[in-house]
């Protein structure tokens, strides 16, 4: 008998958890703390851009049997693979170092350990996590983490919420679209539709097919087509979908929180947790820290990760987190010195929630031309045979990039 669809959640989640890392968080609790209720509208509109864009490079991966960065190798001119790859490098390692301070403050502030101490850990626990476990134990570990996003909704629980204010609003901002807000609005943005998350779903569909000696890509299958491709709306979609609930849940947290008490501008890990305490009680900080713990070990593995994929497949080198360090030492080269990397910036004096929010500005504006280069290969036959995305998702994918562009442009020239 056919398992229902449901049972099969796997990468979508993890990816959508992902999104929510400590950098997504900072955006978030930022964006919350300074327009209040008058950012929530982000989310609702973010969703259905972002499942498109994640369902297409799923389906890309799954069709294909290739990862995203070797479909713009085949697809586009090598100028393009190397900017992509270059572009996704730099703001994953940034993404990596801000998200690995803000994971070392919050662990600060729940053990009282030095944050530096426990910074160096966390980096030994995700490498070692990484390289040592196979790919197929370590996805059970992570999908367990996922139940951390629930945090968030926890704080709600701890505070008086408008609810009839928050519908409004939600529906109806008050918002004046100046140079700060579209900063804020690229930012969210940029860590809700994230060019990590598009090479991560699309070589973790791959990886998959891999556990299952008798997988083949669909268009070598194509009466595996339907199965499959179910599979994938409801794994990406509700992924997603739980992905921007969290998402809208912290948003509303830090409006009704550190909003309405005036505490508009969120410099650390340790100041956002600390700052609700008086205002919403111990619990509901130590629940704020907890979340943000969670879905750093997650989300540091799926940024390192990613860029991984994508390098080996443009160096035409061996990947793969089912693979052995010894058969895939590139690969998991590629991860160390990344985390490593991160693990050198972030003792500089750039303040970690800070630099998390300017990365997931930045995310917001290399996602643009990334966005366009998979609308593009998700809409050839040549490469998707029969398989190519559906019109509505081709649409809702031009859509994500000309918001996000229009968006983008406004931020750096406002008018």
């Amino acid at each position: 008998m056919a398992q229902h669809p449901l049972l099969h959640v796997g990468s979508g989640l993890i990816t959508g958890v992902a999104d929510d890392d400590p950098s997504g968080i900072a955006t978030y609790s930022q964006a919350g703390a300074q327009f209040g209720l008058n950012m929530l509208w982000t989310m609702p509109l973010s969703f259905p851009m972002m499942g498109a864009v994640q369902s297409m490079c799923a389906r890309i991966g799954r069709v294909t049997g290739k990862g995203l960065a070797a479909n713009i190798k085949q697809a586009f001119p090598p100028y393009v693979l190397k900017g992509v790859v270059l572009m996704l490098l730099f703001a994953n390692t940034l993404n990596i170092a801000a998200d690995i301070a803000a994971m070392g403050e919050a662990a600060e502030l729940v053990t009282s350990i030095n944050r530096h101490i426990m910074t160096v850990c966390f980096v030994v626990m995700t490498l070692a996590a990484q390289i040592a476990v196979p790919y197929h134990r370590y996805v059970h570990y992570l999908k367990w983490l996922t139940l951390s996003l629930l945090a968030y909704a926890a704080v709600l629980f701890t505070v008086h919420v408008p609810w009839k204010a928050v519908a409004w609003r939600t529906l109806w901002p008050h918002l004046h679209l100046d140079g700060t807000a579209a900063t804020v609005i690229v930012g969210v943005f940029g860590t809700t539709i994230s060019p990590y998350l598009f090479f991560w779903q699309a070589s973790e569909e791959i990886e998959d097919m891999h556990l299952h000696a008798d997988a083949k890509p669909l268009r070598l299958d194509p009466a595996a087509g339907f199965t499959e491709l179910l599979r994938i709306k409801w794994d990406t979609w509700g992924g997603m979908f739980y992905s921007n609930l969290a998402a809208y849940f912290i948003i509303l947290a830090t409006a009704v929180t550190l909003h309405v008490a005036g505490i508009t501008d969120i410099t650390t890990a340790a100041q956002a947790a600390s700052a609700l305490q008086p205002l919403a009680g111990e619990f509901a900080a130590m629940v704020f820290a907890l979340g943000v713990l969670g879905v750093g070990l997650i989300g540091v593995p799926v940024l390192a990760g990613s860029a991984s994929y994508a390098l080996c497949e443009a160096m035409d080198w061996r990947w793969g987190l089912e693979r052995s360090a010894k058969d895939a030492r590139g690969f998991y080269g590629v991860i160390t010195v990344s985390v490593l990397a991160a693990l050198a910036i972030q003792y500089s004096s750039v303040p970690p929630m800070k630099a998390l929010f300017w990365s997931a500005v930045v995310n917001g504006v290399v996602a643009v031309p990334l966005i366009v280069v998979i609308v593009v290969i998700a809409s050839k036959p040549s490469m998707m045979g029969e398989f190519t995305a559906p019109r509505l998702v081709r649409c809702l994918g031009w859509t994500s990039a000309f918001v996000m562009g229009v968006t983008a442009l406004y931020m750096l020239v406002p008018l």
